[in-house]
């Protein structure tokens, strides 16, 4: 595919996104406006547009005593805890089980009942361990980002050519060469695959921390407009959480791009 036909491809990507967007947007305001949608239950885009703006624009707005930028900070930071957490130790026991056979199969029972707990029942121990504060967002968003970048960084181990491991021992490569110019970079684009989804849940649990028990985040700010039954603040406060998670995505995809230039994109391997 020719540069001039993927910007044509790319433009009508954004298109269809922008399309998709302003007819569900669309339909949903009509239907709150002629009584098809409830809006005491779904609200209306309109209004819920418009108080996230309000939040957004207005500085001097405050949510319990902070502006939606310093709850949004809590948030962020409890996310970004979690995640570099999650990633370097999944990364690290990943890539040590996946070089050892025999610690793999005595771990594995145990790997495989934690990862199957459902995260929502840790919340509440969480809060009774570290309390109301950020390190029990931050360890609720551990277990979640943790399994996905371990089990990645596992498989991506496991996959490497043992041809290439057995050329590179018969050059004279140590362990510490071996994972850093033959483990590490082989099992790169498994690892970096797992960050996408590590991100989305490493946000869902700060958000889903907050929202049981919190004083500050977006994850309370959303809680106390439902106990008002505020289902504008609701979506507000969903809005505010899809237009950062964009963001995010865009920034892991850049590192992606940085990181495996040499891995051909999707639109070249279905080009045609």
């Amino acid at each position: 595919m020719s540069a001039q036909e993927r910007k044509r491809r790319e433009r009508f990507i954004h298109f269809l996104q922008a399309a998709i967007f302003v007819i569900v947007f669309g339909l949903w305001e009509l239907g709150a406006r002629y009584g098809a949608i409830d809006t005491f239950f779904f609200s209306q885009p309109s209004t819920f547009l418009a108080r996230a703006w309000q939040w957004l624009a207005i500085p001097g707005t405050q949510l319990g005593g902070r502006s939606i930028y310093q709850h949004l900070s809590v948030t962020l930071s409890e996310m970004l805890g979690s995640f570099v957490l999650g990633v370097a130790f999944g990364i690290t026991l990943g890539l040590m089980l996946g070089r050892s056979d025999f610690w793999a199969r005595v771990f594995n029972p145990y790997i495989q009942v934690l990862n199957a707990l459902p995260r929502l029942v840790l919340a509440p121990i969480f809060v009774l361990m570290f309390g109301i504060d950020e390190r029990s967002k931050i360890a609720l968003g551990f277990t979640m980002v943790f399994f996905i970048v371990f089990f990645n960084a596992y498989h991506g181990v496991r996959q490497v050519d043992r041809n290439i491991i057995n050329n590179a021992r018969m050059l004279g490569a140590g362990e510490r060469e071996l994972a850093r110019h033959v483990l590490i970079p082989s099992a790169l684009t498994w690892i970096l695959s797992s960050l996408h989804t590590s991100v989305g849940f490493a946000l869902v649990g700060a958000v889903v921390g907050e929202y049981l028990a919190a004083a500050q985040g977006i994850g309370w700010v959303i809680s106390q407009a439902q106990g008002n039954f505020d289902s504008a603040g609701v979506y507000a406060g969903m809005l505010v959480l899809c237009v950062v998670v964009i963001i995010v995505e865009m920034g892991v995809t850049w590192l992606e791009r940085r990181l495996v230039r040499w891995a051909p994109q999707a639109d070249e391997l279905f080009a045609g």
